[in-house]
């Protein structure tokens, strides 16, 4: 490498090029004073100009585009063959980190492990993964640790690269005891190390006895993924418990460990997160870099208005759940609950009280109305619903929860949809939702 530093009188036009020669090395005078040494060519010289020149030689993109083709070639790559191309996938930034996801993700919540079978979860991870689909969410708390077994399990079958995925899983909900719940440093990193190779079928154990059999915290769901890391791991839930400083210590500890490569919150407040940064900035740790918020037509306030600030100034993203509000947004509830149906289960007493609640009859009347758009837009509301999750900027990802494969085809059609989501449809769905957050910016108008 050359130095060099230049006089006011020998700094060239930017407009042009100026070069000089050094010991018989052609080098390259580039504008601000600044040199890169070229090789001579030769019998062995490559066809195309070194990496670090495309941007001083090539005058405008299109021609530094065919260089980078040309390099790519060279090395048996193409910028057509990629997956993006081939799907149509459309990828983000998840925060303003550099991980890569798509904007759509597969959820293991409620199906895996519970109201679906591992033959129709595999076919539904089959499907994700061939259209593009590379972020798949679990947690350890979901069917009592199953779910991220079998998805371990799948991913192991199908001999898909690690390399080619984005895992996340959550922790808080572990176990009874007092000490396998929580955001401690204990719980987060702990393990029980004496669980390793395959499990046993899952057929031969009751929902509660393999909750009690597998261990709690980031090692234990790793030995139930079969991997040596996650992506990203969540914290489920805020812990009033458990001070700020050690679960940021904790989290930047299973990092640096290389158990995980992010870490992010799930249904943390602003202010929370905001907390946890400080933390980080303060004693120089890892910050969390999204959270994990509800977010579909009827619930809007903290992805449209807290989530935005927090990204502008902290770099925090979104990664939103339930795009059809439990499966409400599908209108297989107008007509009552059936019986196959998330409503009809025990534990979701709750969900069948709010649709047959008098909000839930409103809301029923509005997708009514928003029928009418997808059918304009040629799509289905599903497909409407998921888009309008999609067209905001500040969402990195949208986690699809389905039980059958129909489902998730259909629901991996609303990228399609997104390019239609012009402002007078988004203002069209804002006038028949009614429900449109305030933001600093509608105050200052």
């Amino acid at each position: 490498m050359y130095l060099y530093k230049a006089t006011c009188p020998e700094i060239p036009n930017p407009k042009q090029k100026s070069s000089r020669c050094q010991g018989g090395i052609q080098v390259q005078g580039l504008s601000q004073g600044r040199l890169v040494k070229q090789a001579p060519a030769g019998p062995g010289s490559r066809p195309y100009a070194p990496l670090m020149l495309w941007t001083a030689n090539q005058p405008n993109r299109g021609a530094q585009l065919k260089q980078l083709e040309e390099f790519l070639n060279f090395h048996s790559l193409s910028l057509q063959d990629t997956v993006k191309s081939h799907t149509g996938m459309v990828y983000r930034n998840l925060g303003k980190s550099g991980l890569r996801v798509s904007c759509l993700g597969l959820g293991t919540w409620v199906t895996f492990g519970g109201q679906i079978t591992d033959e129709v979860a595999e076919q539904l991870m089959t499907i994700a993964y061939e259209s593009g689909v590379n972020l798949f969410d679990t947690a350890e708390v979901y069917a009592g640790g199953r779910a991220e077994i079998i998805l371990g399990n799948i991913i192991k079958k199908k001999c898909w690269r690690r390399s080619s995925l984005v895992i996340t899983t959550k922790l808080y909900w572990g176990g009874k005891a007092e000490t396998e719940r929580g955001l401690s440093r204990k719980h987060i990193i702990e393990g029980n190390n004496a669980l390793t190779g395959d499990f046993p079928p899952l057929a031969s154990f009751s929902k509660f006895s393999f909750a009690s059999l597998c261990p709690s915290g980031l090692k234990g769901s790793l030995q139930r993924l079969q991997m040596e890391y996650v992506d990203v791991v969540f914290a489920n839930r805020p812990d009033s418990n458990t001070p700020m400083e050690e679960i940021v210590r904790a989290m930047t500890y299973v990092i640096n460990q290389g158990m995980v490569m992010y870490w992010g919150t799930s249904r943390w407040t602003a202010m929370e997160i905001m907390e946890a940064y400080s933390v980080a900035r303060q004693f120089n740790l890892i910050p969390p870099v999204c959270e994990q918020a509800e977010y579909h037509l009827f619930q809007r306030e903290k992805v449209e208005v807290q989530l935005p600030e927090l990204y502008h100034k902290i770099g925090v993203g979104a990664m939103t759940w339930s795009p059809l509000a439990c499966g409400i947004i599908t209108g297989k509830y107008e007509n009552g609950i059936p019986e196959a149906s998330r409503a009809s289960m025990k534990s979701y007493q709750w969900l069948k009280e709010k649709i047959v609640s008098e909000d839930g009859r409103k809301q029923q009347a509005k997708l009514k109305e928003l029928n009418h758009i997808a059918e304009k837009l040629g799509c289905t509301l599903p497909q409407l619903a998921v888009a309008w999750c999609l067209r905001n900027e500040g969402v990195s990802s949208v986690l699809l929860g389905t039980s059958n494969p129909d489902q998730l085809t259909e629901n991996l059609g609303a990228i399609q949809i997104l390019p239609k989501m012009t402002s007078h449809v988004v203002s069209d769905i804002d006038h028949i939702l009614g429900n449109r957050p305030c933001t600093k910016k509608d105050y200052r108008s």
